[in-house]
């Protein structure tokens, strides 16, 4: 350091310098842990010209100061010399203010060139003559200089004065966009002026002389915060940032590509020979990325990432405390491999890992299609899927691009449970990740399309995709393109039907799907290894789908009469279908229905029939209505294979003693074990209902009972709310409550109820009803009204003849008891012979008697005996020209024509 009272001080040795003007000098000293301190030399004995001004902003009076003649050329002249060149100096005079004069060499000692003496050689700066002693060798030397420098009219003694060294310096621009935009991001030259912060510099723009602040793209340095009273305090390496970029760039010739303007800042990329700053900041922990400015960064976005990322890795600097969103995650659990089984909704997925493990995956960073406002039709039940638009072809994107297929997944965070706030449902812990398959980042696809949005974060939120950038570039497309949701078309609707359950629109649709053959469908859900809901795509509907030809397994399921238990390899059975079809496109064969409405029949996905892998994999029998399908054999040979290896559901078989099976082979004699029963009603079809009179007691008592807890509290009129499938109590004509079942809800005015111990229906409002009693449910008295139909027969399908049989059945049989036998079942319900109570007459014999019904034959050996009297009958009834038989036998020519089979 300079001695202030000696006039000659050691040499100091300096490598960052800063040129203030021609006869101005900052040097800086070594770093040692931190920006090094600052001096200023001013040259001794010369002077160069005073370089411009900018008027005070904070005084509108004063006027900015222009270069004077010579005054930037001088300084360029020392800027190009010294900057990033090691010199020494010595300081000759301190005066009492603290200004330092001496001299300056370049090099490492006094040996070196005289910057002053060069200055004057070249007319860049004039020697003070006033305070030269005669006896100063130095002094006399400069004076010499300039003599030889007027002689050879150099710089400030050549003719024609200045005038052509004075810059026209522009402070301003008036329309910032405008001029970023015409310079089309081609790079400019430029010498960067001063440096406010890491990221923010002043610069020089050549050569037309615009002074304009500059903001580094994609980045942002600790700032210096300005206080209330004008002091300025840093943010943590907020100073280590300025000097980093100082020390590289500050007085350097650069180039510059102004990239954008958003607000009247202008973003830029400052390139240099050596490197470009930005990404070193990153690199060194000097800076962080900035979403809002990255877009307009033009030398790769992923190069700054990488940057940061290597930064945040090292904990360098302003990362010293960074921990990773999956710092807590083993690597294996960052990065796998696994198997997409099911789409969830647009931005989910649920994969199998090599473990056997399902887990469900987020897509990060992105946000399905949601729907803006409330739901319009309240009425209406809302189904996301459809109901909000493009959700459904989001979906379908990614089950058709993802479904069965292995994905590369990255783990980028683990978003936190979060408990339900206001308006907001709670969430569980969900993991985010980055999905590839075959190079392609799924949700940069779905983005892409306009099938999903970008989250925004706050700065500071590190719990984002990995890939964030080609997120928002890819969704900046799908804007410009008016891909999707970006879209100014109309929204797509899907209109789809869902008939699971409803049995009148099933029956209608029957017939249709039984012609179509194969009919192609997608499987949305699966309920159990034999039940699914099936997507209809050309039919545009959902129905439930039944397994034909076996016996599954059985999910716990919530009846009303309680829990279910589950029977043992339910879940495996289920577990295996999902695996084989969920999502999936599968092609189905509907062969009949159900009275709930489901429809039965084959389903094959890739040539497999569903109904014999399971049988094949020991996780269902074969069921005796498979006997007339085309699978019977290979569903046999199939179990038969599984029950000898005593797999899964064959692991307690135990094959039956061979006396038992003599028996059962000989045992080909129909049973006639008759039962007591009251029927109660009779439906248009033919079908009936009947009480088991061996019960009648119980619910006799049960009504009673029933009946004197409603009139000791009586149910609060219109406080039932219906749903369909539930029991109830409705009040009927009589005034009397019965138990029943709601089977449809038009609405709170008409509900339609079948009394479920007597087996008729009936509209009622809403205000009939209650919620049934428990100690009176069906889980204490199980449903008294059995569904029946008439064995042996066939009614006609002529309205007269039809309403004629249900007359004559009704005024013979309904509210009597009668004798009941079971003789094989049906597709809805048992088929029975039923025989008056007194007589022991077989009605449906009766019928046939008198012609009012057909002859249904049936095959079985058993019931041959049966068949054949029922068909001699009918010979009577045809030949006497009875009832349908008064016009002979109108079968023979148009059978089919009138929906008849003999």
């Amino acid at each position: 350091k300079a001695d202030e009272g000696v006039k000659q001080s050691p040499v100091v040795h300096s490598r960052w310098n800063l040129v203030l003007s021609g006869c101005a000098i900052i040097v800086r000293g070594q770093p040692r842990g931190g920006p090094p301190p600052e001096r200023q030399i001013n040259l001794s004995n010369i002077r160069a010209g005073a370089m411009a001004r900018r008027a005070a902003q904070a005084q509108p009076d004063t006027k900015d100061t222009p270069d004077e003649p010579w005054a930037f050329q001088a300084r360029e002249f020392l800027r190009k010399k010294l900057i990033g060149k090691e010199v020494c100096f010595t300081v000759e005079i301190k005066t009492a203010l603290g200004r330092e004069y001496g001299m300056v060499y370049l090099g490492r000692d006094t040996t070196g060139e005289n910057i002053a003496e060069v200055l004057v050689n070249e007319g860049l700066a004039t020697v003070r003559r006033e305070g030269i002693r005669g006896n100063n060798p130095e002094q006399a030397r400069l004076c010499e200089l300039e003599d030889q420098s007027k002689a050879s009219k150099k710089g400030m003694w050549s003719e024609g004065g200045g005038a052509h060294t004075i810059r026209d310096m522009k402070y301003t621009i008036e329309n910032p966009r405008n001029f970023v935009d015409s310079l089309h991001q081609k790079p400019i030259n430029a010498i960067i002026e001063h440096v406010r912060d890491g990221s923010v510099v002043r610069a020089l723009l050549l050569p037309d002389y615009y002074l304009v602040t500059v903001m580094l793209s994609g980045i942002k340095c600790p700032t210096f915060k300005r206080e209330a009273d004008g002091t300025e305090t840093p943010e943590p390496f907020a100073a280590e940032a300025k000097f980093f970029t100082e020390s590289r760039l500050l007085q350097r010739d650069v180039q510059i590509i102004l990239e954008s303007c958003p607000n009247q800042i202008i973003l830029g990329t400052i390139l240099h020979p050596n490197g470009n700053i930005t990404e070193l900041l990153l690199k060194e922990g000097f800076a962080r990325c900035v979403d809002w400015s990255m877009a307009v960064y033009t030398q790769g976005a992923e190069k700054l990432r990488a940057a940061e990322r290597s930064a945040k890795e090292r904990k360098v600097r302003i990362w010293k405390d960074y921990v990773a969103p999956t710092a807590n995650l083993d690597q294996k659990d960052r990065q796998f491999v696994a198997k997409v089984m099911q789409v969830v909704n647009a931005d989910a997925m649920v994969v199998k890992l090599n473990s056997g493990e399902n887990k469900t995956i987020h897509l990060s960073s992105i946000r399905p299609p949601r729907i803006e406002g409330e739901v319009q039709d309240k009425d209406k039940r809302f189904r996301p899927l459809y109901d909000i638009p493009y959700m459904f072809e989001a979906r379908e994107f990614l089950r058709k691009k993802l479904i069965g297929k292995k994905v590369n997944v990255t783990v980028d965070y683990i978003r936190a449970a979060t408990g339900p706030g206001e308006g907001t449902p709670a969430f569980a812990e969900r993991t985010c990740a980055t999905v590839t398959i075959g190079g392609i980042n799924i949700a940069e696809a779905l983005v892409s399309k306009g099938l999903a949005t970008v989250i925004r974060y706050r700065q500071d939120d590190d719990q984002r995709s990995s890939h964030y950038d080609e997120l928002l570039a890819a969704e900046a497309r799908a804007i410009k393109n008016g891909k999707g949701l970006h879209s100014k078309k109309e929204v797509p609707i899907h209109r789809v039907a869902d008939i699971s359950g409803e049995t009148q629109k099933a029956k209608q649709f029957l017939p249709f799907l039984q012609r179509a053959g194969r009919s192609e469908a997608v499987v949305e859900y699966v309920f159990s290894g034999s039940r699914l809901k099936l997507y209809m795509p050309k039919e545009t509907c959902l129905i439930t789908f039944l397994l034909a030809g076996i016996e599954c397994p059985r999910s716990s399921r919530n009846m009303p009469g309680g829990m279910q238990v589950a029977e043992p390899f339910s879940d495996e059975a289920m577990l295996f279908t999902k695996e084989l079809v969920l999502q999936r496109e599968v092609e189905v064969e509907v062969e009949s229905m159900d009275k709930a409405g489901n429809f039965i029949g084959w389903l094959h996905i890739e040539g497999l029939n569903l109904s014999v892998a399971l049988v094949e994999n020991a996780l269902s029998k074969v069921h005796f209505t498979a006997e007339r399908s085309a699978y019977y054999k290979t569903l046999v040979s199939a179990e038969e294979a599984c029950r000898l290896r005593k797999e899964k559901i064959w692991a307690n078989y135990e094959e039956k003693p061979v006396e038992e099976v003599v028996h059962v082979s000989e045992e080909k004699e129909r049973v006639a074990n008759y039962r007591p029963v009251y029927v109660t009603e009779i439906s248009d079809t033919l079908h009936f209902y009947a009480q088991d009179v061996e019960t009648g007691g119980q619910l006799e008592s049960l009504m009673e009972t029933m009946r004197a807890e409603i009139a000791a509290q009586p149910p609060l009129e219109g406080s039932y709310s219906a749903r369909r499938g539930e029991y109830c109590i409705a009040k009927f004509a009589d005034g009397e409550w019965y138990r029943a079942r709601v089977e449809k809800v038009e609405s709170p005015a008409k509900v339609h109820v079948f009394y479920i111990d007597y087996g008729n229906r009936e509209i009622v409002p809403s205000t009939r009803l209650a919620a049934i009693p428990p100690a009176f449910s069906t889980r204490n008295l199980p449903a008294q009204a059995t569904e029946y139909a008439f064995a042996f027969i066939q009614i006609p399908q002529d309205e007269d003849a039809r309403a004629d049989v249900v007359d004559c059945i009704v005024r013979d049989i309904q509210n009597s008891q009668c004798l009941l036998n079971v003789e094989y079942s049906g597709v809805t319900c048992p088929l029975v012979t039923i025989q008056f109570g007194d007589t022991k007459d077989d009605v449906g014999l009766g019928l046939v008697k008198e012609g009012l019904v057909m002859v249904d034959v049936r095959k079985e050996k058993h019931l041959q005996k049966m068949v054949t009297e029922y068909l001699n009958s009918q010979e009577s009834a045809k030949s006497a020209r009875l009832n349908i038989w008064r016009y002979g036998d109108f079968r023979a020519d148009d059978a089919d024509e009138f929906g008849y089979r003999r």
